[in-house]
């Protein structure tokens, strides 16, 4: 009787522990995540007097906190670049700047605290008629994107003209 006391007691210590213990784990919803929207319109075609520059494929991306709703990283503004030189010389491209400006056309500043990385560096000679392509990744004011203050990019192309320049003298002659 005391072996079937002590079988029943253990038996039901054991089921009590097998089945009141729970194998699922609750998992955490992430805090935060990365958010990507197109930047309208996402592709554009520029042309200044020595390059014609297309963009295309933007989209800007941020990390927006869950519960808040608000963006905790600087933004980004991802896409591709297309530089054409139109002019007659070679161009040596040293990097290209971005400066975003509101509807009224005044710049829009980082906030304290906010990466800045507007400038995309390049670093490429370009010959007459010649199309260089790239992709794209920048950083945009928090305020652009929050507030939808974004008006326009004004995008700057800095440039070394080439101070290599050849010319051609036909000499004539003959062997005799």
């Amino acid at each position: 009787m005391r072996s079937t006391k002590f079988f029943a007691i253990w038996a039901f210590s054991l089921a009590i522990g097998i089945l009141g213990c729970s194998t699922d784990k609750k998992v955490e919803a992430p805090k935060q995540e990365r958010v990507e929207k197109n930047l309208v319109p996402p592709k554009a075609e520029l042309k200044g007097p020595n390059f014609a520059v297309e963009l295309s494929d933007l989209k800007v991306g941020m990390i927006i906190d869950t519960a808040s709703k608000e963006i905790t990283e600087t933004p980004n503004l991802r896409g591709r670049i297309k530089i054409t030189n139109i002019s007659k010389d070679v161009l040596d491209i040293q990097g290209v700047t971005l400066e975003y400006m509101d509807a009224a056309g005044k710049p829009l500043a980082f906030s304290t605290g906010e990466k800045i990385g507007k400038v995309y560096p390049f670093w490429k000679a370009v010959k007459p008629g010649e199309t260089t392509e790239g992709s794209l990744d920048v950083t945009i004011p928090r305020m652009a994107v929050k507030e939808k203050a974004l008006g326009s990019i004004e995008i700057n192309l800095v440039y070394v003209p080439s101070p290599l320049k050849r010319e051609t003298l036909a000499l004539a002659g003959k062997v005799e």
